[in-house]
């Protein structure tokens, strides 16, 4: 007999969030990203989070919603993006980033989940990433603080590879197109970026899912997040599902009647 992991309400699934917490979150950019459990933790308070995610969500949305109310001290991220306010932060001294390759960052959060403390790539060799030196944090007055350590180079089949540390976090927050109640998951299309590998690092794992079903109903080929990695689920309502904004849209004028006619 299997867990029902569904809980009442997104406030539910995060109330044990506490300060000082670490968070893997999942999705790129806007795509996929957890809503309505960035807006629980929001609401509950916790501060001094360490976040780990492919970027920190935009001015107002997101993840940049924990920024602007100085919830978040240190950040692991590939990029720093549309947010405004996570490079003022950044650039002022207020926050820590370690900028890290994107598909490091996703192996990183891979390998942490399947119980492997650290690999060796290329990505890097011969950059700061390998050398050290890259700002983590910056004083006010615009000098560095704090840099990244050198990584350990090692040759393997005649090709320079560097040391990584794989990435385990406290609790990890993704978003699911459809998940059953035993916290199997199905992401949609461009969601299906960091979801999982997020979702497998956080040694609890909270998902918001647009459709929840019985569990049993997933045809096992089309899983792409067994639910052994996911401890709760939370089932977004019709409304909720369907809020997705869009990063930056850009559309083409439509035509005239005379420019169809010609």
């Amino acid at each position: 007999m299997t867990v029902n992991k569904v809980v009442a309400s997104a406030h539910e699934a995060v109330a044990d969030i506490p300060d000082g917490a670490s968070l893997a979150v999942g999705g790129f950019g806007l795509s996929g990203i957890p809503w309505f459990l960035i807006d629980a933790v929001l609401a509950g308070g916790a501060t001094g989070l360490t976040i780990v995610s492919n970027n920190c969500g935009v001015d107002g949305g997101g993840l940049g919603l924990l920024l602007e109310s100085n919830r978040i001290i240190r950040v692991i991220a590939s990029y720093v993006g549309e947010n405004k306010e996570f490079a003022r932060q950044y650039l002022a001294g207020e926050l820590t980033v370690e900028l890290t390759p994107q598909g490091t960052l996703a192996e990183r959060l891979r390998a942490g989940g399947s119980g492997i403390g650290a690999f060796f790539t290329p990505t890097g060799v011969g950059t700061l990433v390998a050398e050290g030196g890259l700002p983590w944090r910056y004083h006010p007055d615009g000098s560095v603080a704090l840099a990244s350590p050198p990584k350990e180079v090692r040759t393997f089949g005649g090709r320079e590879m560097l040391l990584e540390e794989s990435i385990v976090t406290d609790f990890a927050l993704v978003r699911a197109a459809v998940a059953d109640t035993a916290g199997n998951c199905v992401f949609h299309a461009a969601a299906r970026n960091f979801n999982p590998p997020a979702a497998m690092a956080g040694r609890t794992t909270i998902v918001e899912a647009e459709c929840v079903v019985a569990d049993g109903e997933l045809d096992p080929n089309s899983v792409h997040l067994p639910g052994i990695f996911v401890e709760r689920v939370v089932a977004l309502t019709p409304e909720q599902a369907a809020h997705k904004r869009v990063e930056k849209l850009t559309t083409r004028p439509r035509p005239t009647d005379d420019q169809e006619a010609r």
